[in-house]
């Protein structure tokens, strides 16, 4: 017997008997059946992680709600079995591996605080000295602050493009031919003090009263003016930072300001540093006999 074109038959089939036939379609039945049960269970499970997602969401808005605590990392940690936190249920094997570390922050209350969940923030994308926006509550690290929200660097005077010329600066040509032989021409004419084996200079100490030109017996140094009138010549960016400032800011603040102002140098190259006030830094401490 001839079947149509896209009628598939089954040998098998054919060659069963009523019975068996109909105990094959209570089988497929009971096939269905329990495929029908997963899929309800699979719908109701999307729904329920919707449902969580959405409240999940809620609590990420109020848990990133400002104002945040400002704080700076102090350490990350790789944590023992004993203090990692417990595994929650479903958690990924990414999730546990950043679980395993930690953090030392210290808040800008003067508080120093050990974060076993560093929160937001993934452990690799920290590094000590960050700053980072911490919850005020759980004190998680909600994210960390952009450089220019550091106070750090907002000390710094940061000048692109300085205007400054060496006419403006009376009574100090012997100290301007010094500074183009020491720093103008390397940074300008570099391949010359290679080509003849030479290590160009990289900076420069500038000393003297404060004051300038010729308004002084010893013809004062015009420090900050020369400094930014070579950044100028060179079409540099001028680059400043107070030795005062540099002595007054919390330990450890001073060392990170003036790792910031390289770091910044380097990104805005070619960049001048001058520091001013220099002497503040290395200031004697006199021991007074009562």
């Amino acid at each position: 017997m001839a079947h149509p074109a896209g009628d598939v038959t089954d040998a098998e089939v054919l060659n069963m008997s009523s019975d068996q036939i109909d105990e094959r379609v209570r089988q497929l039945d009971e096939e269905i059946r329990v495929m029908r049960d997963e899929m309800r269970k699979i719908a109701y499970n999307i729904k329920t992680m919707g449902t969580k997602t959405k409240e999940n969401n809620k609590q990420m808005q109020k848990y990133m709600k400002m104002p945040w605590l400002v704080a700076n990392v102090v350490e990350i940690l790789d944590l023992a079995d004993d203090q990692a936190e417990g595994e929650e249920e479903g958690s990924s094997s990414d999730l546990d591996a950043l679980q395993k570390r930690g953090a030392v922050i210290k808040i800008s209350k003067g508080l120093v605080m050990f974060l076993p969940r560093i929160g937001l923030v993934g452990p690799d994308e920290l590094k000590p000295g960050d700053l980072v926006g911490v919850n005020d509550d759980t004190y998680h690290i909600i994210a960390k602050l952009p450089p220019h929200f550091d106070r750090r660097v907002k000390a710094m005077e940061v000048v692109e493009r300085p205007t400054e010329t060496y006419s403006g600066i009376g009574g100090c040509e012997t100290q301007i031919k010094e500074l183009k032989e020491a720093i103008v021409l390397p940074m300008t004419k570099k391949e010359l003090f290679i080509k003849i084996g030479i290590h160009p200079p990289k900076g420069v100490l500038m000393y003297g009263p404060p004051g300038g030109g010729n308004f002084s017996l010893f013809k004062e140094l015009a420090k900050t003016l020369l400094a930014r009138a070579v950044a100028s010549q060179t079409k540099a960016t001028f680059l400043r930072l107070s030795g005062t400032l540099l002595n007054q800011v919390g330990l450890g603040d001073g060392a990170k300001m003036v790792q910031n102002a390289f770091e910044l140098a380097k990104q805005k190259a070619p960049a001048i540093i001058f520091i001013d006030e220099l002497d503040a830094i290395g200031a004697r401490i006199f021991e007074f006999a009562l």
